[in-house]
């Protein structure tokens, strides 16, 4: 699988049910052809979505493999850990959902709660933090030598929005499942996540496992142009020949200068 950079075309910020409908088959079915091809070649890809409490990436993942092949697609969302599975090797409860031949799997919040919600909520210890952040990369360094193709996008929405979204999460009946303890402090400790946020991806972003900053504040841009961006990184068989390409506003190669420039919610 190769990577490729091509310059995004300019298109509005905004986009319409239908004309989002239309174009998430169009995605969609490139996605299957995308799969097809992993099966057929025995290839591994794995994707890391991580983002604030709200920030889209139940719905993304779901779009993402809605219409995939169940028997070669995993959404991997790991709860707390247990007595047990806190005293072994970080990375240990993690490797055992990593993807194999013909596989794809999504990482629905992954190995990164150590540098947002552990750190922040005083969930691990400053020494576990940095023994963490100084072993990630060595570790995502060894998964895609080993052949795994591993893609990185950090969701970034804004307060206002979160807000809005928790809000909503409560007084619908069909999200009640996504309520938890967490969600109660979020908005309260906003700047520390903003921080964490901004350490986590400038210590992590690797010319290996580089990090993509996703503008999510409308739900259904921020699913499309991921969508595009993950096909745009990948090479498979029927893909179109004039590639497929996401916008640059929305979905961005991180770099500490997006921090600089304020290019992220704080």
């Amino acid at each position: 699988m190769t990577k490729m950079q091509n310059p995004a075309p300019a298109r509005p910020l905004t986009i319409s049910k239908k004309a989002y409908k239309d174009e998430l088959y169009r995605l969609q079915v490139e996605l299957v052809k995308l799969q097809r091809d992993i099966i057929a070649r025995n290839r591994k890809l794995l994707v890391i979505l991580e983002g604030r409490d709200s920030a889209g990436k139940d719905g993304t993942a779901k779009r993402i493999v809605e219409h995939l092949s169940p028997r070669e697609t995993r959404v991997v969302a790991l709860g707390k850990p247990s007595d047990r599975q806190q005293t072994e090797w970080y990375f240990q409860r993690f490797a055992e959902h990593l993807p194999a031949a013909q596989e794809l799997v999504i990482f629905n919040r992954s190995w990164y709660n150590r540098a947002g919600v552990e750190r922040v909520m005083g969930f691990c210890t400053e020494d576990d933090y940095e023994r963490f952040v100084c072993s990630v990369p060595h570790f995502e360094e060894m998964l895609v030598d080993s052949g795994i193709v591993l893609i990185k996008y950090y969701l970034d929405i804004s307060k206002s929005e979160q807000r809005a979204r928790l809000a909503d999460r409560r007084k619908n009946p069909l999200k009640q499942w996504k309520i938890s303890p967490v969600d109660n402090v979020a908005l309260k400790h906003w700047q520390a996540y903003s921080d964490a946020r901004d350490e986590m991806l400038t210590r992590t972003t690797t010319s290996h496992a580089p990090w993509h900053v996703v503008t999510a504040n409308d739900k259904r841009l921020a699913r499309i142009h991921l969508i595009r961006d993950l096909l745009s990184r990948i090479d498979y068989r029927g893909k179109p020949k004039d590639g497929i390409h996401a916008d640059l506003r929305i979905v961005t190669p991180f770099d500490p200068s997006l921090i600089e420039a304020g290019r992220l919610e704080h």
